[in-house]
């Protein structure tokens, strides 16, 4: 008589894979929970929201919940994540003149607007960020304040999802993601 096929067999996630970083997401205290997105989207509520939702059944589950309660920021939540956020320096290898660029962009952008440019570069390449961060910046200076309050929203909601993405796939805890 054939053996019965009990379906897939599983073996326990690797320490740097997405869903280990989930176990242990979900394991951890509120605290460490808490440190541990705030580190990814500096809003307090922003970050309570999400860990008390605890514990999530898949890495997506979790990226949903996360943007769902980047939706729900309020005004003044939302201003003091875009506070918190600072404006990326340039590659070393940089010519001189694209990182004066880059600095008199950022300059101008926080001067208009009273935070940091805040733009996702997930799937961009390396070697394409800078002109896409000064693109970026070029494009949103002439935005109304509301206009560009929309789009910065957005850009963090998705910065804080890529870096939460990025922390689960290390598998990493509160205590290697405080640098």
């Amino acid at each position: 008589m054939p053996a019965q096929h009990q379906g897939p067999t599983h073996s326990p996630p690797s320490a740097t894979s997405p869903l280990h970083g989930l176990t242990r997401f979900n394991a951890a205290s509120s605290a460490e929970a808490e440190a541990l997105l705030l580190s990814c989207c500096r809003s307090r509520r922003w970050a309570e929201r999400v860990a008390a939702h605890r514990p999530y059944p898949t890495v997506d589950a979790l990226l949903a919940a996360a943007d769902e309660a980047g939706y729900d920021l309020s005004r003044a939540d939302l201003d003091g994540a875009l506070a918190a956020e600072s404006s990326a320096p340039p590659h070393p290898d940089a010519p001189p003149a694209a990182r004066t660029a880059l600095r008199a962009a950022h300059a101008a952008y926080e001067s208009s607007f009273g935070h940091a440019f805040v733009i996702s570069l997930e799937g961009v390449r390396p070697g394409e960020r800078l002109d896409q961060v000064l693109a970026g910046i070029r494009s949103r200076l002439g935005n109304e304040p509301e206009e560009e309050r929309v789009i910065a929203a957005d850009e963090l909601r998705r910065l804080a999802r890529a870096r939460l993405a990025f922390r689960l796939s290390e598998g990493l805890t509160l205590r290697h993601s405080e640098a």
